[in-house]
């Protein structure tokens, strides 16, 4: 069989004409550059979300110190003809506030609470006279522990060095201090993951109180105190 010339000619010139038409064909050129810019757009999302998580977090971290230090001045069991007194369980209630106030953050397992009720001491001192803690993260107090400042005036206060928050006589400062350990929710979370943040917060007692101790309840209940790392 003899194939004629003009066949064989326009059977070359046919795949020749496509390539020619898809040469000029840029339908598919948006999608190529998307295709390339994808990664580097969903990484700056991502570094975007990160980053807002962060923040946000340290706004809740910093709300938990300022609403425990807020109950802990609130609480106390009042009755005629006696000073307020407060109770390990009322700690307690504070610790379990701030719990739930933490929401999906879970500061007890990622973090510690210490509370510190900050006094004048016989001499006219600064005295820490109890502290307690929850949380199981391996923190303790950057200002001091319970029983500084017993005698004498040599203890300045509590908070940062030089700017001191200082108790006035016959009351007490409630000041917290939240630690959190930050863990990011994206895979571009390694410039951050791990950070410690670190809130403090302070309030003066509302009312007038027994300020010689925490009392014990009947039945006793196990004191937040801060030799123990646990969760509520």
């Amino acid at each position: 069989m003899i194939i004629p010339k003009k066949s064989i000619a326009k059977a070359l010139k046919r795949p020749i004409s496509r390539l020619s038409e898809l040469r000029a064909n840029t339908s598919g050129v948006a999608l190529a550059e998307f295709a390339y810019t994808m990664p580097i757009v969903l990484s700056l999302g991502m570094m975007g979300a990160e980053t807002a998580n962060y923040a946000v977090t340290h706004m809740r971290i910093s709300q938990v110190a300022m609403q425990v230090a807020d109950n802990a001045s609130r609480v106390g069991e009042a009755e005629v003809l006696q000073l307020k007194r407060v109770f390990e369980s009322d700690i307690l209630d504070v610790m379990v506030g701030a719990d739930r106030l933490s929401g999906g953050l879970d500061v007890m397992q990622n973090g510690r609470v210490i509370l510190s009720s900050l006094q004048e001491n016989a001499e006219g001192g600064q005295e820490i006279r109890w502290q307690r803690c929850m949380g199981i993260a391996n923190y303790t107090s950057s200002f001091g522990v319970e029983g500084d400042g017993e005698t004498g005036t040599d203890f300045p206060g509590m908070g940062e060095s030089g700017r001191e928050i200082t108790a006035a006589p016959g009351t007490a400062v409630m000041f917290v201090e939240v630690v959190f350990d930050y863990d990011g929710v994206t895979p571009f979370n390694d410039f951050i993951t791990g950070d410690t943040i670190r809130y403090t917060s302070a309030f003066n007692i509302r009312d007038d109180r027994d300020l010689t101790q925490l009392y014990e309840d009947t039945p006793a209940v196990q004191a937040a105190t801060c030799d123990r790392f646990e969760d509520i």
